[in-house]
């Protein structure tokens, strides 16, 4: 390849990054919203081209792109060499390319709804997760998915006051018994490298981690679900949010409520845009 088709096609990548790096996906090209997407991650990287609050929200859209190029049938390592793909080329590409420019202004229109926009959903192929950043002096969700186990509401994500939120469980089961013990279920990266998609969504026993609560309290009012008058609010170690954005976003993970007679209650979740719901909060409350 001559140098000058080198530059036509860097030109091209950073011309079709300038539209493709916009917030929408369609589905047939997800793959390739996911290539441009982290071209912009890794040019952006290199070269500082974007406030904080925009390398916020283009992360976000580079995770849920991710995302829905799995859920559309793209392969683990298709998506990995993807990135790969665009890292080299970001780092061929000079900071003073005036494409590159054009790519910067482009994303930063695109983006800027991003920051003033409070709520957004991340669909799932099942569940979504539903982020809020709207502040407020009440204990609220900050990032949600809802589930249920018998006739007993769950939800998991962040929630609690103020701008620190944390992993929480919230759980209002039907009856007097309530659970001595929490912990999230989930596939181990180590025993099983690649994600689990079988059966009813779990890995085996085999092949799991678990990762206990810290801790438990009553549930404020504003956290529980619709219609309930009492819950128990489940905390759990922040080292849980790192192993579950390790998860393919098409995985099931679970809680798992133990309760003395030696019975246990299951929740199942699915990991989805978590991910991508993590870094939409990132932007910061409005």
């Amino acid at each position: 390849m001559t140098i000058g088709q080198t530059a036509s096609k860097t030109k091209a990548a950073l011309a079709a990054a300038a539209v493709l790096g916009l917030p929408n996906i369609a589905s047939a090209e997800a793959a390739d919203t996911y290539y441009e997407r982290a071209f912009v991650v890794a040019a952006d990287a290199r070269c500082n081209l974007f406030a904080p609050q925009i390398g916020a929200a283009l992360h976000a859209a580079t995770a849920q792109a991710r995302g829905a190029a799995l859920r559309s049938g793209a392969g683990e390592a298709e998506l990995a060499a993807a990135a790969a793909r665009a890292r080299a080329r970001a780092g061929a590409v000079s900071c003073a390319d005036p494409q590159l420019a054009t790519v910067r202004a482009r994303v930063d229109g695109a983006f800027a709804g991003w920051l003033r926009t409070p709520r957004m959903v991340f669909p799932g192929a099942r569940r979504s997760w539903i982020a809020n950043r709207v502040s407020s002096t009440d204990a609220n969700w900050r990032l949600q998915q809802m589930s249920v186990v018998g006739a007993s509401p769950v939800a998991f994500g962040y929630a609690g006051k103020g701008d620190a939120p944390g992993l929480t469980a919230v759980v209002s089961f039907v009856g007097r018994s309530r659970p001595y013990a929490a912990r999230i279920v989930l596939r181990d990266p180590v025993r099983v490298p690649r994600p689990w998609l079988a059966g009813d969504g779990l890995a085996p026993v085999s092949a799991q981690a678990s990762l206990w609560a810290t801790g438990v309290s009553p549930a404020d009012q504003t956290l529980l679900a619709e219609g309930r008058r009492a819950g128990e609010a489940w905390r759990f170690p922040a080292a849980a949010a790192a192993a579950l954005e390790r998860l393919d976003p098409r995985e099931t993970f679970a809680i798992e409520f133990h309760f003395r007679d030696g019975s246990v209650a299951t929740a199942k979740f699915e990991a989805g845009d978590f991910t991508a719901g993590r870094a939409f909060l990132a932007m910061g409350m409005l």
